[in-house]
């Protein structure tokens, strides 16, 4: 890891450790592997982050996200004000589909899941609070890209692109004709079909216009 993208190199390493456990546990040596980092390096900041409760480790003393980033991402969504209001939209969605209902945010080349309601469904889309997807992949992507199909026809619909097995249909939330957030709503191709639109597009857009409502953008 050579360039610093804040100019504290530091923590600049200290992040690319944390990103480097976001897909799940990691060894020392994969660290060092990911992060481009020297081993004793590695070693030093990850003892750091599980002090902090930032990175914890498991049975096998492998790194993992630790328990305070959940706290931390909590703290983080309650901050932001279209995720406050967008709650109760997302559980409505989330009643009127039996699916898992989500609210993303664009944050440079990626997307945000800054609110979400669960499906009650044992077999069901877990996006985790937090969590950060690929811009390029997913209903929601392409509406926080203003993919211009997108925004002509007010939503969008993606199957098993993102993941083996998952559809999703997303539309996107507007301030003055701009994409400000995506509302989602996902579940297993079993039951959304692969056709997911057709099913689940209207719910989809008027939740939009209920976050855009519940916010004042409207």
């Amino acid at each position: 890891m050579d360039a610093s993208v804040s100019g504290v190199g530091v923590l600049d390493k200290a992040v690319a450790l944390l990103a480097a456990v976001e897909g799940g546990a990691r060894t020392l040596a994969e660290l060092v592997e990911v992060t481009g980092l020297s081993r004793p390096t590695a070693h030093r900041l990850a003892a750091a982050l599980v002090a902090h409760g930032l990175v914890r480790r498991d049975e096998e003393l492998r790194y993992l996200p630790g328990l305070r980033l959940i706290a931390l991402g909590h703290a983080a969504s309650r901050s932001l004000p279209l995720a406050r209001v967008a709650q109760g939209p997302l559980e409505a969605l989330r009643d009127a589909t039996g699916e898992s209902a989500q609210l993303y945010v664009r944050e440079g080349e990626g997307r945000v899941c800054v609110a979400v309601a669960e499906s009650p469904h044992g077999l069901r889309t877990i996006v985790p609070l937090g969590a950060v997807l690929d811009l390029n992949r997913g209903s929601a992507g392409a509406v926080l890209r203003a993919d211009a199909r997108v925004l002509a026809c007010g939503w969008a619909e993606s199957v098993a692109e993102r993941e083996p097995g998952v559809a999703s249909v997303s539309a996107p939330v507007l301030q003055a004709g701009v994409v400000v957030a995506a509302v989602s709503v996902s579940g297993p191709i079993e039951r959304t079909s692969r056709a997911p639109g057709r099913r689940y597009a209207e719910a989809v857009m008027a939740a939009a216009r209920a976050v855009e409502t519940a916010a004042g953008l409207r």
